[in-house]
């Protein structure tokens, strides 16, 4: 039984092939988004309880290969994933799609982490936060400027500080819709986790049209593990192993 950790477009694109294909396989949701899209395969909502209910659900599924396909800053649950799946010799793959580099027309300060976005806005900005909710702790020294989180969910409370708001949305969202949201919000500054994929491409996109900064916050290093960077790549490496 193949395992998918999921929670990004490449991994609901998987999920569909793997499907399709009718290879035995469940597909874990972190539940960090309280009505995800469903899934093609099986799915499990919900963490495991750290390492040890991890390992316990690999037992009781019969797991014999892993194929992370979480977020890239999912640190936590990729570094934990690829230390078990080595310790028990399991075959593991991290798919891994490419960060964004700049590129003709970009103006990207690269910052290490959410705190240091405030060296380079300036008070009186409006600052659009493409980070989510989770966050959002690392921007409260951002006072003096405008703050919008985008995010999914309804939210269950207000925003943290009184210069903040959230607007609800779920994407894809087009160039043109980035464009139209950032002019009519007046944004001033566009603070982005590097990702990577296309599917969260636009607002880059729009930034490069409207000629703003943007705050990318690097990517953090990967686990140790075989890694690979599209779908394609990864169904191979299932394939290879039925």
């Amino acid at each position: 039984m193949l395992l998918l950790l999921a929670g990004t477009s490449e991994a609901r694109a998987l999920a569909r092939e793997l499907a399709d294909r009718k290879i035995p396989a469940i597909a874990t949701l972190a539940g960090a988004t309280r009505m995800p899209e469903r899934l093609a395969l099986p799915t499990v909502v919900g963490g495991f309880g750290g390492a040890e209910g991890f390992e316990r659900f690999l037992d009781e599924h019969a797991i014999t290969a892993v194929l992370d396909a979480t977020h890239p800053f999912a640190t936590a649950i990729s570094a934990r994933t690829a230390r078990i799946a080595r310790a028990r010799g399991l075959a593991h793959l991290l798919l891994l799609r490419p960060e964004w580099v700049p590129g003709p027309g970009d103006n990207w300060t690269t910052i290490a982490r959410e705190e240091e976005a405030a060296e380079h806005i300036p008070p009186g900005a409006t600052v659009f936060l493409a980070t989510g909710r989770q966050n959002l702790s690392g921007f409260a020294n951002l006072a003096g400027r405008r703050l919008i989180c985008r995010r999914i969910d309804a939210p269950k409370a207000p925003f943290p500080w009184p210069n903040g708001e959230y607007l609800l949305g779920r994407g894809p969202f087009s160039l043109a819709d980035e464009v139209a949201l950032f002019r009519r919000l007046g944004i001033d500054w566009l603070v982005v986790r590097n990702a990577g994929g296309t599917s969260s491409r636009a607002k880059l996109d729009a930034a490069r049209e409207l000629g703003l900064p943007v705050a990318m916050i690097a990517r953090p290093p990967a686990p140790e593990a075989e890694t690979v960077e599209t779908v394609e790549q990864a169904l191979e490496w299932v394939r290879a192993r039925q």
